[in-house]
């Protein structure tokens, strides 16, 4: 008994796990008949118990289709049985998708994020007016606050101003302004005002938990 016992290490290689290894034997066992209509016929029955494998997922768009890729891929495509979608090939399983470029709009400023450069992007299409410079003070604000983020310590607005100028490519140019944008210490207030609030609901919710689990007699 010993001699004929099986270690997975010995096993054949399963292609999709998820299904099982009876499921690939009932596949090897296809590709071995020699009549297509005996393949097909045994394909479709796969595909049946594949579908009551998953049952959540059988009202999902496109679910047969799936089904039947994941029966050629698990037959390692030689399975020679018609299929009512397009047979995929071993060439397109294995290509390999294009790299993603990562986005790096300005990576000399990153604690601004990349949205900045979108809203800036988005202002610089604006008509000149009232509500065109109330969105540039508005992105400078925002612009101080993403800076004190990163940095805690004070900082002048003529440095926001600079890094907006550069940011826009000389398109936004607030550095003579005498408007002030907001105070450090109140942006900074307000954050730790939303952090103590979030302290306090927390707090609150671990003292009714301690309150459900204490005994009253």
């Amino acid at each position: 008994m010993i001699d004929d016992l099986e270690y997975n290490t010995e096993r054949e290689h399963l292609i999709i796990p998820e299904y099982g290894r009876h499921m690939q034997k009932m596949i090897n066992y296809a590709k071995t008949r020699e009549t297509k209509e005996e393949r097909n016929k045994l394909a479709n029955g796969i595909i049946a118990v594949m579908g009551n494998m998953q049952p959540h997922l059988r009202d999902v768009p496109d679910f047969k289709h799936k089904l039947w890729d994941q029966l050629f891929i698990m037959s390692n495509f030689q399975l020679d049985a018609d299929s009512p979608y397009e047979i995929p090939t071993k060439e397109i399983y294995e290509e390999r998708p294009e790299p993603l470029k990562y986005p790096q709009n300005f990576p000399k400023y990153r604690f601004y994020g990349n949205n900045i450069k979108t809203m800036i992007d988005v202002a610089n299409t604006w008509e000149d007016g009232e509500l065109k410079e109330a969105l540039l003070y508005t992105i400078a604000n925002h612009m101080k606050k993403c800076f004190l983020n990163w940095n805690k310590d004070t900082v002048e607005d003529a440095i926001i101003y600079g890094h907006l100028f550069e940011l826009s490519e000389g398109k936004i140019d607030l550095r003579n302004s005498e408007e002030d944008l907001s105070d450090s210490t109140s942006l900074l207030r307000t954050k730790s005002k939303f952090a103590n609030n979030n302290n306090k609901k927390g707090g609150q919710k671990k003292s009714n938990n301690n309150n459900r689990q204490r005994k009253r007699y």
